[in-house]
């Protein structure tokens, strides 16, 4: 008896089509990216939020928001009760999806969309850690990265 699963080679994969494929996600990504800030940043402005900082924390395949603190002015604050839309990309699709979270959970969206966009794998192996910066009134996410990097170096001598 056989297995026909493991009869059969596994299909080549082919690079150029992997890479119009992510091209083609970056830039679906990117087309969303001013409507959800808009969203996000309209909505805490009209809080009175004037700054958020999200921090992070990843580590062996596990990475994770560790905290969202709000300010208005110089007191820290709340977020604001109300929920924002988001549009999201799916890879493999030139969908985009649309779904509706309390403040908190669509500004921790927007923060892991934009680490998996600029450092896929931020929380493999050693990991990363950082904050990101949301400035209401200038309107922009400033993203802090550390990554940490275990390195081991050998050297032997025979005399």
């Amino acid at each position: 008896m056989t297995d026909d699963n493991l009869s059969k080679p596994e299909p080549a994969l082919d690079p150029t089509s992997w890479l119009a494929q992510e091209q083609a996600f970056a830039k679906l990504c990117e087309s969303i990216r001013p409507e959800n800030k808009a969203a996000v940043f309209d909505a805490l402005a009209q809080a009175g939020i004037t700054r958020v900082e999200v921090t992070f924390d990843g580590y062996a395949d596990s990475g994770q928001i560790e905290d969202v603190a709000a300010k208005a002015g110089d007191k820290d604050t709340a977020l604001p009760a109300v929920s924002v839309e988001l549009a999201r990309a799916e890879w493999g699709s030139s969908d985009i999806v649309r779904a509706t979270h309390p403040m908190p959970q669509a500004i921790e969206r927007l923060a892991y969309d934009f680490l998996e966009e600029t450092h896929g794998g931020w929380q493999d192996n050693q990991g990363a850690y950082g904050d990101f910066f949301f400035d209401v009134a200038s309107r922009t996410i400033t993203l802090n990265y550390n990554e940490r990097i275990e390195t081991s170096e050998y050297t032997q001598h025979v005399f």
